[in-house]
């Protein structure tokens, strides 16, 4: 995924990007309304909370994210909204659910110029680091557990299904000969060093589908988006709606499909609505995006 702030890594801490993904689809597609109340269920830097409570007045935000710097980040970009806030330290997929309480909920499950961009937290095999990935730094496992201690076969399977890497085998096996790794340039150059050359110098680093996969399993990210849009929608008003961004093909599969079978929901974007052009330029990280929509139905009595 693009840096929103790759220019200024030499000369600045990284800090969360407050440019919000497609900000004029979500504000139209969750029907932001006077004295409503939404949750922002991936607060990160608070773009996106700024833009609801910002659309309508007297408008309340709960805002919620499992990383402790994102709800610092965003408790001081929000501080001028004070009380129409309450901030929340969880992962989606754990929060309590509140029945028939919000009148729209977001979900941005895109991974942060942050997280990708300071070193220490080990997203990214551009700066050496510590092989981490966690999103919540109070868990224990890290992707230094992961590629350090599975099985080859494990290994092979993971980069196959969370990461689409069509050499899974072959990295897999190398890791396991080379391993103990212990930094993000080490593992990113063994990958490098296995796959052919056509590979090796191809439009993206061979490293980048592993380490995608290797984030995912270090956060569950998939089981628990499962949980979340198991979960969530119950806590939509009738008529409220519930808006999720994707930023790949797994997780926007997930979403289609539990949008489509849930019996609370309606779709209302039959096809993914993507970024136009003029957006893309000013903020490349929006290319990948993909935001689908769906409406609490009325319970039959």
């Amino acid at each position: 995924m693009n840096s929103d702030c790759s220019q200024l890594l030499d000369i600045e801490e990284p800090i969360f990007s407050h440019i919000p993904v497609l900000p004029q689809e979500v504000i139209k597609g969750l029907a932001v309304r006077p004295g409503g109340h939404y949750l922002d269920a991936t607060v990160g830097g608070g773009g996106h909370t700024r833009l609801i409570l910002e659309a309508a007045p007297d408008v309340r935000v709960t805002a919620i994210d499992q990383d402790e710097d994102a709800l610092a980040a965003a408790r001081k970009e929000l501080a001028e909204f004070g009380d129409k806030i309450t901030f929340i330290h969880s992962n989606f997929a754990a929060y309590k659910y509140p029945f028939d309480t919000f009148d729209g909920i977001l979900a941005d499950l895109g991974v942060s110029s942050y997280h990708l961009e300071k070193p220490e937290r080990g997203f990214s095999f551009r700066h050496e680091a510590k092989l981490d990935m966690r999103m919540d730094t109070s868990q224990s496992l890290t992707a230094a557990d992961v590629v350090n201690e599975w099985d080859e076969a494990e290994l092979a399977n993971i980069f196959f299904t969370y990461g689409e890497e069509r050499l899974s085998r072959r990295i897999a096996k190398r890791i396991v000969e080379q391993r103990p790794f212990h930094t993000t340039t080490e593992l990113a150059q063994a990958i490098a060093s296995c796959v052919p050359p056509k590979y090796r110098y191809g439009r993206i680093h061979p490293a980048t589908r592993v380490f995608q996969a290797l984030r995912i399993v270090v956060n569950d990210e998939l089981r628990s988006l499962e949980t979340f849009l198991a979960t969530a929608p119950q806590a939509l008003v009738p008529g409220g709606r519930i808006a999720i961004i994707s930023f790949h093909s797994l997780e926007d599969r997930l979403v289609k499909h539990s949008f489509r079978n849930s019996s609370l929901l309606q779709v209302l974007t039959k096809k993914p609505i993507t970024a136009q052009e003029e957006e893309i330029v000013n903020n490349p990280r929006a290319r990948s995006a993909k935001l689908r929509i769906a409406q609490r139905v009325a319970v039959s009595p």
